[in-house]
């Protein structure tokens, strides 16, 4: 199971590289088609803007890990090991809650948004916000787990990083 979920993360990692990638070559005919040829293109700022969003959601998705968040924790910090699993599960509920709510008018949306094109690639916009779904469910996954981790007893305190 951890040998499938490093490939997976490695996979992940790919994909993030790939938008990134992407991005930045847009970026740059941009710079080099405005400035050098004085004739700038419209598509490499939607590329820009569409790769940003799908590399963001992505990454916080699939990357990120919770030692990589802000976190504002003095009062967790200095609870005791069974109110720091209590605060953990009320977070994890709500969070995975809220998510869980939002999920059929997320779809809704994405889905209605199928009838409208980006103005300069006409890419359709459920592919490009569909990126927010697969966010919000790997959000529910992730939290889902952390409740299961503190009810079995399996939740271990996050490293601290300086």
């Amino acid at each position: 199971m951890k040998k499938l979920l490093n490939w997976l993360e490695a996979r992940a990692d790919n994909v993030a590289v790939g938008l990134l990638a992407a991005m930045f070559l847009a970026f740059v005919l941009q710079i080099v088609s405005r400035y050098v040829l004085n004739s700038p293109l419209g598509w490499t700022l939607e590329a820009c803007l569409i790769s940003w969003v799908w590399v963001v959601f992505w990454g916080s998705a699939f990357l990120v890990n919770d030692q990589e968040h802000v976190r504002f924790d003095i009062l967790y910090s200095s609870a005791s090991t069974r109110v720091r699993k209590i605060f953990a599960l009320i977070a994890a509920i709500a969070i995975a809650g809220a998510f869980l709510t939002s999920l059929p008018a997320t779809y809704d949306f994405i889905s209605f948004m199928q009838i409208e094109k980006s103005s300069v690639l006409g890419i359709r916009l459920d592919y490009v916000f569909s990126v927010y779904l697969i966010f919000a469910i790997a959000i529910i996954v992730r939290y889902g787990a952390r409740i299961v981790a503190i009810f079995t007893g399996k939740f271990g305190e996050p490293e601290r990083r300086l």
